[in-house]
């Protein structure tokens, strides 16, 4: 009887565990509009009540949302259109387009991403599709893009505010856009905004804080020129509120006794001065809260049916994971000839201040190594170094200045080292069983002359 206990609760914690982690990854790996806003609620009541005007009273509007990458800019709007579905006179209004698998959106709505259409012609069509208008209307099969320019805008234009469906267009990084010949699809979009044809609003989203300047004068004399800003402006106090509200259950969690204890444990931990070191250290680098989520997710990937509760050691380790330097990483896994062609170029940098190198000067930085440490070290042939020299371009530590031609010899092809000098030594401190002279050398603040 007491074995078939301890099954049933063993079963019943690693059941918790499971909701817990999926609660967790929930919050922080998507934008949903399940988590919580912070410090945007001027900022969300602008946004809601201009899609409001839209939807309900069929105006036209146009805005932009800047802010720094990590901001809450897509969290805001997400929230904004979440909970307008659900307000009564919108709902008559909704008309629902599943869009990148994991968000739903209201009216017709096509979200747009300045890194995926690169240019009008696939934004237009991913319009069209989204809108489902891509393959025939009536008789009319799309051909040339002004043809399907021309008939979108006259099937806008044939609306009016009282009967039209409102559309909303969301350009996500709209300072791509604004790289597009002729800004065609921004002029057109903020003309028929404008208008009093089908209600129409336009959210741009973007880092730039320039992005007026870059816009051309007759795309930005029929831009409303509302621009929401998105700066997070909360204090370390504030900072730790978030970091407890962001682990902690809702109160609907089905196992009561173990979200009171989570959430118990949650506040020790924002008492606790080894976490709040943690959480000052990332705070002072970045207020971002992305990097606030990766740091709790990769904690919260620690617990276990074994491991129920989160513990400062588990931030501890985040923290360390979460700092690692990743090019540093890849160094620890090359061979001695790669090391030595890393440190040539440091050398090399320092020697010219900087300036771009090849490779030729690099084996011949070699060579002045080879020739002083000749009864340490293996001299390799020519062909052998441009092997490893070519693998360091392919691991992305090296960058040429520009692309290759066929005609150009890759022995003198300009190259830049995309690591630099202190990244090059913590990586040799921790490198296994890396020959003294090598250390030496890179060590040294003058190179081998």
């Amino acid at each position: 009887m007491s074995k078939r206990k301890l099954k049933e609760s063993s079963a019943e914690s690693a059941e918790c565990i499971s909701q817990v982690q999926k609660i967790l990854r929930e919050r922080f790996c998507h934008h949903c509009a399940a988590g919580k806003l912070f410090g945007l609620e001027q900022q969300y009541r602008h946004l809601l009540e201009l899609l409001k005007r839209t939807t309900v009273h069929g105006e036209s509007n146009s805005a932009l949302v800047i802010g720094p990458r990590g901001s809450g800019k897509s969290a805001l709007l997400n929230h904004v259109l979440k909970d307008l579905r659900e307000m009564e006179q919108v709902r008559e209004n909704l008309l629902e387009v599943h869009l990148n698998g994991n968000c739903q959106f209201l009216m017709k709505n096509p979200f747009l991403s300045g890194l995926l259409q690169t240019n009008d012609k696939v934004a237009l069509k991913e319009i069209t599709r989204q809108l489902q208008l891509e393959n025939v209307v009536g008789d009319k099969v799309f051909g040339s893009f002004a043809e399907n320019l021309a008939f979108l805008l006259e099937a806008l234009r044939k609306g009016d505010r009282s009967s039209s469906c409102p559309i909303l267009f969301v350009l996500d990084e709209f300072d791509l856009f604004v790289h597009h010949k002729n800004q065609t699809l921004l002029y057109n979009l903020f003309d028929i905004s404008q208008s009093a044809q089908t209600p129409v609003t336009v959210i741009g989203l973007t880092c730039r804080q320039d992005i007026l300047e870059l816009l051309e004068k007759r795309v930005k004399s029929r831009f409303s020129h509302r621009q929401i800003y998105l700066m997070n402006s909360f204090d370390f106090k504030q900072y730790i509120k978030i970091f407890k509200k962001q682990l902690s259950l809702p109160a609907e969690f089905p196992d009561e006794s173990f979200a009171q204890k989570w959430n118990n444990n949650v506040q020790h931990l924002s008492e606790d001065k080894t976490v709040q070191d943690v959480l000052q250290n990332l705070f002072h680098h970045t207020k971002d809260l992305r990097s606030l989520h990766l740091l709790l997710m990769l904690a919260s990937s620690a617990v276990t049916v074994h491991h129920p509760l989160l513990t400062a050691a588990d931030l501890q380790e985040a923290s360390r994971q979460h700092s690692t330097d990743s090019k540093a990483n890849i160094v620890h896994g090359l061979s001695v000839l790669e090391i030595c062609l890393i440190i040539a170029m440091k050398h090399l940098n320092e020697v010219y201040d900087g300036e771009p190198f090849n490779f030729q000067m690099v084996y011949n930085e070699f060579q002045k190594f080879i020739q002083r440490k000749a009864h340490s070290m293996y001299n390799f042939e020519k062909p052998v170094v441009m092997k490893a020299f070519e693998h360091l371009l392919q691991l992305e530590l090296v960058q040429p200045l520009e692309r290759p031609s066929a005609r150009a010899q890759r022995e003198f092809l300009l190259m830049k080292l995309l690591l630099d000098s202190s990244q090059i030594m913590d990586a040799l401190q921790v490198y296994p069983n890396c020959p003294t002279d090598v250390k030496q050398w890179a060590a040294s603040s003058l190179s081998w002359l």
